[in-house]
């Protein structure tokens, strides 16, 4: 079963699945900055485009292009600035 979300005025739309893996969510973000908070450990793989991210404790802000990935820890929160449409798939544990 299939299950939709969006976020931060549209601006961030996600399709929630389950996988072999277990739960997962495959998106699109378009322009804009906004910061998520977890509740599960997650592994964000950037399928399209590139998530600009400040990871959890850090200053610094890092880019994920198309083909790389990050991983958080469950009750963190993460920072992301996106310039151009990025597509997402993210797995739960």
């Amino acid at each position: 079963m299939l299950s939709t979300n969006s976020y931060f005025d549209g601006k961030v739309v996600s399709i929630a699945f389950e996988t072999p893996e277990g739960p997962a969510t495959s998106g699109v973000m378009l322009p804009g900055e906004f910061t998520f908070g977890t509740s599960q450990n997650e592994r964000m793989i950037v399928t399209a485009g590139q998530l600009t991210v400040r990871l959890p404790g850090s200053e610094e802000w890092t880019a994920f292009p198309a083909g790389t990935e990050f991983n958080i820890t469950a009750g963190d929160s993460f920072d992301v600035q996106i310039e151009t449409p990025t597509a997402y798939l993210c797995y739960y544990s």
